[in-house]
């Protein structure tokens, strides 16, 4: 009587093996999800900013390509040595896609929203010309843990700043992502009063969408702060643009000037 056991076969062994990389995996995918979704692009900059896009490039590397190579690869009948180099050769390449692309999502995540004469700019990491991080505060820095700060951009000093901005402008390099024109968003209240709309001039830009505009203004008008408006008809409101989109706007507060809510709707009208 033959007691030999049948050999496991080879696919059954590897689809274990597999099965536990992509439990791992997935573990690491949902950490930098998290880290993504709610710090470094909370609604609406996983849009505006790209930021999602980047995070499913992530997870397909990390989730799928993975625990792919693992199935493909392992075989219990290699030795010691050659499934070491291969187990070593997998999780190095995931570990190199997954740390190029964290840099590549602390790099674009927004660190400022600037106003800038009629409207707000998304400024990233990567937005910053290298020659003016000199000028940047100590919080510019792509790994900060930190909520997007709202400031504003100062007036030009000389006239010979003013030429200089406006040429920087036509080159692509807006004052806005210069840390040397920033300043206190509280500065520039006067001219956020001057430039932002009432609600009701985008009503009647979007009577298509009356219905959603309502709803954004009165999600945006919930939990006002000390001295803010509890009526969502009196909310203000100004273009969004960053470096992927240029149809976002902000809802502001007629009273304090913040920065109630967002909406996805073309605000150059």
């Amino acid at each position: 009587m033959d007691l030999s056991r049948t050999p496991v076969p080879r696919w059954r062994v590897a689809a274990r093996v597999a099965a536990l990389h992509l439990g791992v995996s997935a573990l690491i995918a949902a950490a930098i999800g998290l880290l993504v979704v709610k710090i470094w692009f909370p609604f609406p900059f996983g849009e505006l900013a790209g930021g999602l896009r980047l995070l499913w490039v992530i997870v397909a590397v990390d989730v799928i390509c993975g625990p792919a190579l693992m199935l493909l690869l392992y075989n219990p009948s290699k030795t010691r040595r050659a499934l070491a180099v291969d187990i070593t050769l997998i999780v190095g390449l995931q570990a190199a896609a997954l740390g190029y692309g964290a840099h590549t999502l602390a790099q674009a995540r927004p660190l400022a929203l600037v106003f800038e004469v009629d409207r707000f700019r998304v400024v990233s990491y990567a937005d910053i010309p290298a020659a003016s991080l000199s000028a940047a505060p100590a919080w510019v820095t792509p790994w900060s843990l930190g909520s997007p700060r709202v400031l504003a951009i100062r007036r030009a000093a000389s006239l010979d700043e003013k030429i200089s901005s406006v040429f920087g402008s036509l080159a692509g390099v807006e004052p806005s992502v210069q840390p040397d024109w920033w300043q206190d968003y509280s500065l520039a209240h006067p001219d956020v009063q001057a430039r932002a709309r009432p609600l009701e001039h985008l009503r009647k830009a979007y009577p298509e969408k009356l219905l959603l505009i309502n709803q954004a203004a009165a999600k945006s008008a919930q939990h006002p702060e000390r001295g803010e408006a509890q009526d969502s008809n009196l909310l203000l409101w100004l273009p969004l643009v960053g470096r992927r989109s240029m149809d976002w706007i902000v809802f502001l507060d007629p009273q304090t000037y913040r920065i109630r809510g967002y909406m996805q709707l073309d605000g150059f009208v």
